[in-house]
Formats: C-alpha cells, structure tokens, sequence
C-alpha cells in the first residue's frame, strides 16, 4: 500500500472515530445548554410569582442573548451562561484522567463546556467595559452525556463520580440554583485605597463622571483557582 493510500485510511479512520465522536459532544452539549436556557426561563418566572409587591429590582430577568449565550439577572449580578462552540479533550494533568470512567476509555475525555460567569449588573447598565467578570463554574458534558462540574469552592460542590450520571434536568436546576445562590453571597468589597488614590484628567472626565472606575467583585484581592473541585451537584 501506498503512503497516499495510508494517509487517506488514515484520514478516513480518524473522521469516523474523532471526529464523529466530536459532533456527539457538540450535539449533547448544545441540547444540554437548551435545558439551562429553559430552567433558567422557568426559575425567573417561579421567583418573580413569590416576589410579587416588592421592589422591582430584584426581580429575575432572563435574556436569551444567541444561541450560545444567555443571562439571568438577579438584582444587582449577573450570571452570563455561555456554551464553547468547540470540544476539547482535557489536558494531561487534569484529575478527570485519573477517573475509571476516562482510563477506561480515552474518548470520554472530550468535552463541550458551558461556562457560567458572574458579572455585575451595572457593568452592562452603564457599559463598563473594564469591569470585571469571574468565572465561577463550568459544565463539562461528553459524548455519552455524562457531566461534572467544576467550580468555586464557595459554590458547596463535591467531588463527582465521573461517567456515572448522565446530565438532565434536574441537575441543571441544582447547578444553576447554586451558582445564584453563590453570586449572591459573593459580595463587592471596596478597592484599596491605593489602588484607587490616583486618577488622571482624563479619568475624571471619561471615568469618575461615568461611574467608570474598574469594578469587580473581590476587587484588588486574589481570585485565584486554588479552591476548585470538581463535581456532581446531585451528590450534595
């Protein structure tokens, strides 16, 4: 056989083992992501019923943004829901290898993610284009449905039993009511005095006039990735 023909079966054999697998992770992953898009649609409205009377601000108020993104609002955050169009297998250092389900078979580590991140809601209001938004979970859901979550320790999740559940409805409602639950005892604290102690002539006119100054949650304090856990929300 020739090296032409070997590199076509070669091109063959890999469309219809990775590549097809590919398109059943992104398949899963965009359904699983229409899910969030209804149990989000459907917590607005159950929540709003039960605030009816009280200040309008705190209302839920969710916003299909495209077909990869949505948002909750939920008086002064925002939780910004957005699906990676491409799969991703983990790297090599990642706890998941290390998981039954992945040694069994290697496959099973490519994944679509739904990324949740928190934002302030003023950031949007006002267009603060230099506020700051934190990653605070993301879903990652593979060819054969099954799903874990890695998020902030804050968030209450425990390890997960990887390839042992596959994701539904019901677990969206419990990860999306914990990431809300997680904004909003995640609270804005005041920046450094140092930080903030100095301002230009052209902050003042631009910035400081405008509510402009960077804001973020935790701002001028470390957010770092050292207390992520991976898991399955139903386990808790």
């Amino acid at each position: 056989m020739s090296d032409l023909n070997e590199k076509k079966l070669a091109i063959i054999g890999t469309l219809k083992e990775k590549s097809i697998l590919k398109q059943k992770v992104f398949d899963n992953t965009l359904e699983a992501f229409s899910g969030v898009k209804e149990v989000l649609k459907g917590l607005s409205k159950d929540v709003n019923t039960n605030l009816s009377g009280l200040d309008g601000r705190v209302r839920l108020e969710y916003t299909d943004r495209s077909n990869f993104d949505a948002q909750i609002k939920i008086a002064g955050d925002i939780l910004l829901f957005s699906m990676h169009s491409n799969i991703f297998q983990f790297d090599r250092e990642h706890p998941a290898w290390k998981t039954p389900y992945i040694q069994k078979n290697k496959y099973n580590a490519y994944s679509g993610i739904i990324n949740i991140y928190n934002f302030l809601a003023d950031s949007f209001k006002y267009s603060r284009l230099d506020d700051l938004g934190y990653l605070i979970a993301r879903i990652f859901i593979n060819h054969e449905k099954q799903y874990f979550v890695e998020g902030k320790r804050q968030m209450g999740m425990l390890f997960t039993n990887y390839g042992s559940e596959e994701i539904s409805k019901e677990s969206l409602q419990v990860i999306i009511s914990t990431a809300i639950q997680y904004a909003l005892e995640f609270d804005l604290l005041v920046p450094p005095y140092d930080a903030v102690k100095i301002a230009t002539v052209g902050q003042a006119e631009t910035k400081i006039q405008h509510s402009k100054l960077i804001t973020g949650k935790r701002l001028g304090f470390q957010f770092n990735s050292d207390d992520v856990l991976i898991s399955n929300p139903m386990e808790t």
